[in-house]
């Protein structure tokens, strides 16, 4: 730590003899504009401060010393990237304190914003409350609750310090361009380039769409992020030119770019093709202004530390009711009864003696799916704080009721164990990404075999916990009862509300559930549209009258 003693003396020193004692410097003034503030202090800045600004580098490798003396502009943490193990948000937020002294230490002062994927709660943190994938939020058919799971991700990031997340995540077609405007409209702050192509051309080089429509079209006014390390993606292999991938990048309109380890050679390469006039100022200009602005308007200057008020509002109870409440109304009932007439749900709470089987009724880690703690996610249940669905039955149903639980039964004792019927809960690992690829999508085993054990002797009803529809049609007919519980998060005490009829089943197919993938891809509107269940499709049950 004493060089950078020294470093920090050093750039103090010189600040005072480059401003003065006495000089009023405006950026630092709230009372002023913004344009004013962004204006004075971009004029103030060397082109290696303007280029420290559009770096975003790891957690793993921002020191405070690293901070200082590039002038980094912005950190993050990526996928499973963690201050420790079960940290608390005190720990995360002691982190980002010395990570922003790092970057306060400077001759000019710029804080330094820290990002995180906060994709399903804030989603890398131990306790914090993990919600619905968004493909079950799809299923709940209301913007509200969305909404206020926004808000109360926002506070439980804000509790470790963090004010920047790489979420939610809209796909730009045809059908989705109103949230971008809409968006855009309400001052989203940053937008994140996808890895994908358009026409053949890498997203991260698409000057028309970064620059012509979304900046100049749309009047985007916050600052573009690269995925990450994505620049390095704009030629095949991966960093085979790396001069022409930070050439065509900046070129296209990124403003901040997440390297995030060799940071030193995006540095080094942006700096030279200045210099070279190969890139403009105007450009890198251009890009500092958008991330001042950002920082301006979320008041980073005036407050750059974590306040130590929020650390409490991680894992909240009142955020787990709204978790509890998202499970509830995402689960999509997709058969109830093999007759209509007599339907399974809800089932009775008390009964002689039931059987909870499958690989996911007590398995906190594949409730959560991927983005949890890790990027692709781990089975078990010690990753972080939550409910199971086996807890959440034992919880739910009468005490006289004998709840018995084997993850893979055989079928002598399925046959011999005189239930009056089973719960299944099966489904797919964690996974993140291209991880997930899978050209079958079929149920992993064992839960194929469990279904077949189970449902052919007693009654059954079978929950799929997936990230997407899988095949199930060799199995429905002989289920008597079909869940589609997607990836519910922590709280599976919400399964066992709706199961048992505290609360009724609403939620609707968000898209259409093939038959098989062979029919892949299909969508409403098809010629030949023939699903095992329609998008929109959801059979619903009411809540029965001793609610609790």
């Amino acid at each position: 730590m004493g060089s950078l003693h020294k470093i920090t003396y050093v750039l103090v020193t010189f600040c005072l003899l480059v401003l003065g004692r006495a000089e009023y410097v405006k950026y630092k003034d709230p009372k002023q504009s913004l344009a004013v503030r962004i204006k004075d202090l971009l004029s103030r800045m060397t082109l290696a401060k303007k280029i420290g600004q559009m770096t975003q580098i790891e957690r793993e490798v921002a020191t405070a010393e690293a901070m200082s003396k590039y002038f980094i502009g912005s950190v993050l943490s990526g996928g499973g990237s963690l201050p420790a193990l079960q940290a608390s948000a005190e720990a995360w937020a002691s982190m980002l304190t010395e990570m922003q002294k790092g970057a306060l230490s400077t001759c000019l002062g710029i804080p330094m914003i820290y990002g995180i994927d906060a994709v399903d709660g804030h989603n890398s943190v131990y306790r914090a409350t993990i919600f619905p994938h968004n493909i079950g939020l799809g299923a709940t058919r209301d913007p509200m609750l969305v909404k206020r799971i926004g808000e109360t991700t926002a506070l439980e990031v804000r509790a470790t310090g963090i004010s920047y997340v790489f979420a939610p995540c809209i796909a730009a077609n045809e059908h989705h361009m109103p949230a971008y405007y809409n968006s855009i409209i309400r001052g989203v702050s940053t937008i994140m380039v996808s890895y994908s192509s358009w026409n053949g051309e890498k997203m991260h080089a698409n000057h028309f769409l970064i620059t012509d429509f979304l900046k100049n079209k749309l009047k985007f006014r916050g600052f573009v992020i690269t995925d990450y390390q994505a620049i390095d993606q704009l030629t095949s292999p991966p960093h085979l030119n790396y001069s022409y991938s930070v050439q065509a990048g900046i070129g296209a309109g990124i403003d901040m770019v997440m390297v995030p380890f060799a940071y030193t050679e995006f540095i080094d390469e942006l700096t030279s093709q200045v210099k070279k006039n190969i890139i403009p100022m105007s450009r890198i200009d251009d890009a500092v202004y958008r991330i001042l602005r950002v920082k301006f308007t979320m008041g980073l200057f005036e407050n750059p530390f974590a306040d130590p008020s929020l650390a409490s509002e991680l894992g909240k109870q009142e955020h787990r009711e709204l978790a509890r409440e998202a499970v509830r109304k995402s689960l999509v009932l997709l058969k109830n009864g093999k007759s209509s007439y007599a339907p399974l749900l809800p089932l009775p709470k008390k009964a002689n003696k039931i059987l909870v089987a499958g690989s996911h009724a007590d398995n906190l880690g594949n409730q959560c799916g991927g983005w949890t703690i890790t990027w692709q996610g781990e089975p078990g249940n010690n990753n972080t704080a939550g409910t199971t669905i086996l807890s959440a039955i034992n919880s739910t149903v009468d005490p006289n009721t004998q709840v018995v639980y084997a993850e893979n039964p055989d079928s002598s004792a399925v046959e011999a164990g005189n239930y009056d019927y089973a719960i299944v809960v099966v489904g797919e690992p964690p996974y993140a990404e291209s991880a997930g690829d899978n050209l079958n999508l079929t149920i992993p085993e064992p839960g194929r075999a469990v279904i077949q054990t189970v449902c052919k002797s007693i009654k059954c009803m079978v929950i799929l916990i997936s990230g997407r529809p899988l095949v199930v049609e060799p199995y429905i007919g002989a289920i008597d009862a079909f869940v589609a519980a997607w990836l519910p998060g922590s709280e599976g005490q919400g399964v066992a509300d709706v199961l048992f009829g505290d609360y009724g089943f609403t939620g609707k197919l968000p898209r259409t559930w093939f038959r098989t993938v062979d029919q892949l891809p299909m969508n409403v509107g098809d010629e030949h549209y023939d699903p095992l269940f329609p998008f929109g499709f959801g059979l619903t049950t009411e809540a029965r009258e001793s609610v609790g």
